[in-house]
């Protein structure tokens, strides 16, 4: 990785993990129906001018359906959850809880996708992961319903990260994503237009709320998958999805400094347990195994072609 990529990295990583903090201010003025809307539409404003350019677009004609399938399950229903959830939530336990998709991706994997079925540590992974949920909502978050429900809206969400992933691998194989994710971004906002209108508020939101939210469909959004999208190009996504590991450190930073959220032991705890638990899900991918797996190939040529 050069400068330029570890820069990129580093920036999509700290706004990633900072959408949880914009959603945080954001509630106190506007529903969640609405912070989802300004989200979608704004980060739409900013992909479909990439998209155009590179003509993106020429493999969804003909793809209603399943874009607004792809929308609903990995988008639109995802970020309402997250947002409603996170009213009973800290956003940087928000942040941390969000990190379990790779826990669901070894679930599903059993019925939905052979290839990604993993073994031995990562089945580790998935208890070790497990255990720092129930560390966080039954001890960090207090136990109380609220805090309970708050956090199972959250971990739907992982949830739907995970079914939409193993949908677009089954149904947009030959796609750009930039234009995908352009599309279904669009059609989130349509989606929840209808809500966010029965829901807007009957004051005028704060600047606070208006900069977050400004924040979190521009930077936090539309710009991040911008360079996300970059970063699997001149990285590969092996790479390029670390991203899921750091950002919710970045979370729990934001909402301790800036928010004041509190972080003891229990929630440290939570926080190894979760993404360490994703990343031996995962199998461990980290990019000094892919240079390891290189320096096989360049050793034992043959064996690398096996």
């Amino acid at each position: 990785m050069t400068r330029r990529d570890w820069i990129q990295f580093s920036l999509l990583s700290a706004l990633w993990g900072a959408s949880y903090l914009f959603i945080k201010v954001a509630l106190e003025d506007v529903s969640p129906a609405m912070v989802v809307f300004a989200r979608t539409a704004l980060a739409a404003l900013v992909l479909l001018p990439f998209a155009l350019r590179a003509g993106a677009f020429a493999g969804l004609r003909g793809r209603l359906w399943p874009i607004t399938v792809l929308a609903l399950v990995q988008i639109a229903a995802p970020f309402m959850l997250i947002s409603a959830g996170e009213e009973h939530l800290s956003s940087s336990l928000t942040g941390i809880l969000v990190a379990t998709s790779p826990i669901f991706t070894f679930l599903l994997a059993i019925k939905l996708d052979q290839d990604e079925r993993v073994h031995g540590v990562g089945l580790l992974g998935v208890f070790l992961g497990i255990a720092g949920v129930v560390l966080l909502l039954g001890v960090d978050a207090g136990g109380g319903t609220a805090a309970l429900v708050g956090g199972g809206m959250v971990i739907l969400a992982s949830l739907g990260y995970t079914l939409g992933a193993f949908y677009l691998k089954r149904r947009f194989t030959a796609v750009q994503p930039i234009g995908l994710v352009a599309a279904t971004m669009l059609a989130s906002a349509v989606m929840t237009l209808p809500v966010a209108a029965v829901t807007f508020p009957s004051e005028a939101p704060g600047l606070q709320a208006v900069g977050s939210l400004a924040a979190l469909g521009l930077l936090g959004t539309g710009l991040s998958f911008v360079l996300f999208y970059t970063l699997i190009a001149r990285i590969g996504p092996g790479k390029a999805s670390l991203v899921a590991y750091i950002s919710p450190g970045f979370a729990v930073i934001y909402g301790v400094v800036l928010l004041d959220e509190g972080f003891g032991p229990a929630s440290f705890a939570g926080l190894l347990l979760i993404v360490g638990g994703s990343w031996l899900a995962a199998e461990g991918r980290l990019p000094f195994s892919e240079r390891r797996a290189a320096r096989r190939r360049r050793r034992y040529p043959a064996r690398a072609s096996t």
